[in-house]
């Protein structure tokens, strides 16, 4: 008799074990991380939208921040992104030419200004027009900007720099880096005396100071397209990218000098 009830004991707590393990939240359960290739330029705002996205819906945004460049060529080898957030048109449609990303997510974030910094609190501010003499200004040392060929803040640079008819004088004198934020970082450690960046970069970076804006029109619009990766299986990417284009995202991103577009 006591035989039988320890057997019949032993099956309750199997047949109780297996309903529990049933209902327990397993890894498939779990909360939704969204990894996020963004780039460089949108560290500070991104982390805080990131933040607050946690904050308000439980989830998880993890972000890889480089030159849209690096983050379009690491995409189309296979790393496992959920969104790509790039600097500019280009390296979006590289993605898209590939079939890469799901073009019905694809939208126009964001825009930014082009900025001549300078870490020396007293330099004199800068006149940007046709021409101005920006060699003479530069010297002997070098001008910071991300390489010309490849990062999009380096390209817009050298764009603005051709129109203004001063690109060969100062040819010679850029120090090409591999993202804006490097760039950013020559100035900031005095390595550069003058960089072209974004003006969030300069909102960002106490250590350096603008001395001069470039004309919007010597350059292409610098637009931020966001979508969702073709690989992505994150089932909250589609919410992440929402909440990216809410009104609480968009204050976030406005206080560090972006131009939200609608």
């Amino acid at each position: 008799m006591q035989r039988g009830r320890r057997h019949w004991l032993k099956g309750l707590v199997l047949v109780l074990g297996m309903a529990l393990t049933a209902t327990a939240p397993g890894p498939a359960q779990a909360a939704e991380k969204v990894t996020v290739f963004a780039a460089a330029s949108l560290k500070n705002a991104l982390d805080a939208i990131n933040a607050e996205w946690t904050k308000q819906s439980g989830g998880q945004a993890t972000a890889s921040y480089a030159a849209s460049s690096a983050l379009a060529k690491q995409i189309e080898q296979g790393a496992p992104a959920d969104v790509f957030i790039s600097a500019d048109l280009a390296w979006m449609d590289y993605l898209a030419d590939k079939k890469l990303i799901k073009t019905d997510t694809r939208s126009n974030l964001l825009g930014n200004r082009l900025v001549l910094v300078s870490a020396k609190p007293d330099s004199t501010a800068v006149d940007i027009k046709p021409g101005f003499d920006l060699a003479a200004l530069i010297g002997d040392a070098r001008l910071a900007m991300g390489a010309v060929d490849s990062v999009p803040a380096g390209k817009y640079g050298k764009a603005a720099l051709e129109k203004l008819g001063i690109w060969p004088a100062v040819e010679q004198k850029v120090a090409g880096a591999e993202s804006v934020r490097a760039a950013l970082l020559l100035v900031s450690r005095g390595e550069a005396p003058y960089g072209i960046v974004y003006q969030t970069d300069a909102v960002a970076d106490p250590g350096v100071k603008v001395v001069g804006t470039f004309p919007e029109d010597s350059h292409p619009p610098i637009t931020y397209p966001i979508a969702i990766t073709a690989d992505s299986k994150s089932a909250d990417a589609a919410a992440y990218i929402a909440f990216v284009r809410s009104a609480k995202a968009a204050a976030l991103f406005e206080a560090q000098g972006f131009t939200v577009l609608k």
